[in-house]
């Protein structure tokens, strides 16, 4: 940990030993239910966007805490390291919610544009809702991947909160460009190519929901081309994340969005939780010591996967991780 002392080091499940199989594990080992309840967050650009509850109510009390979930890309608020999480706490009694970006909460959002790795705006704009409704309590925020990144430059962009306590990134994309790139090569080309599939397919099915609702929002997509060709990750972001978002090209929109370049403004206290054998993020990208603001601490181990750290004791080494740090 860069700044801090270590605390629980990681140590792998022998029979998950490096990167891909905790990542892939984490993703179809099953995972316990959590009963839902949603509530809609009108925004003001009339879009929309979907948030999921745990079972436990937020206590009226002064000072109780609200956790606060951000999902990576293509999730949703039932990814299993959500539910793992949210099923821990509703065990302890701790009021919880997940965010879903738009258009991943399993109904299409009304616009054209979708979410990426840089839309602080909307996470802003859904807390400022919810701590207005909720004035008396506090807030902690856990991203994972994308949504991890998208938390870190929120965080950078906002300064200091009252309502805001906490926060964890795991598995962080810092660099995007450089993240774009290491899913061009090896074994990392077949996590490149899974994304690139959904998101071709999720903006293939939005224009034609959109064509019939609002018109206007699909000649948008209709305007950026034919999307059969799309091979990449960052072909996907040059040809559709860009200029549907307001920027230049996917160099653009990586260097405006990767969390890397707001690590030095966080006043929050915040967890980075990174693994050296990520087959998404390579080392390179993980950001020193000299770029992280005295409020940040990073437990950067040996193992771990993408969002993985599947241990054999104890067994929740990542949920009992963040836990720990929260303090809740």
């Amino acid at each position: 940990m860069t700044t801090g002392t270590l605390e629980n080091e990681f140590v792998p499940t022998w029979w998950l030993p490096e990167g891909h199989s905790q990542t892939l594990w984490r993703k179809f080992s099953p995972v316990e239910e959590v009963e839902h309840k949603r509530q809609r967050i009108e925004l003001d650009d009339e879009d929309f966007i979907d948030i999921d509850w745990s079972s436990v109510v937020p206590k009226e009390s002064q000072g109780d805490t609200i956790v606060f979930f951000l999902h990576g890309l293509c999730g949703c608020s039932r990814s299993p390291y959500i539910l793992a999480m949210q099923s821990l706490l509703n065990a302890q009694g701790i009021a919880s919610l997940a965010m879903n970006f738009r258009g991943c909460s399993g109904e299409m959002n009304r616009l054209a544009r979708a979410y990426h790795s840089g839309v602080s705006e909307d996470v802003n704009e859904v807390f400022q809702k919810l701590s207005a409704e909720y004035p008396r309590h506090n807030f902690v925020f856990v991203g994972y991947s994308l949504g991890a990144n998208v938390l870190l430059k929120w965080l950078g962009e906002m300064g200091s909160h009252p309502n805001i306590r906490k926060a964890v990134a795991v598995s962080t994309p810092f660099a995007l460009e450089h993240c774009s790139q290491a899913m061009l090569k090896g074994i990392s080309r077949v996590y490149g190519q899974y994304f690139v599939r959904q998101l071709v397919k999720d903006f293939r099915n939005k224009q034609q929901y959109l064509q019939s609702f609002r018109p206007e929002e699909a000649e948008r997509i209709a305007m950026l081309g034919d999307t059969g060709n799309i091979a990449s990750i960052w072909e996907f972001d040059d040809r559709i994340t860009a200029p549907l978002h307001g920027f230049e090209g996917a160099q653009d929109y990586y260097r405006r969005c990767s969390s890397a370049a707001f690590l030095s403004a966080i006043e929050t206290e915040t967890l980075l939780i990174q693994s050296k054998n990520d087959p998404l993020i390579p080392p390179d990208s993980i950001p020193g010591s000299d770029r992280l603001s005295p409020s940040i601490h990073l437990q950067l181990t040996e193992h771990g996967g993408h969002v993985g750290f599947v241990s054999s004791n104890p067994r929740n080494w990542l949920e009992q991780r963040i836990l720990n740090f929260l303090q809740l």
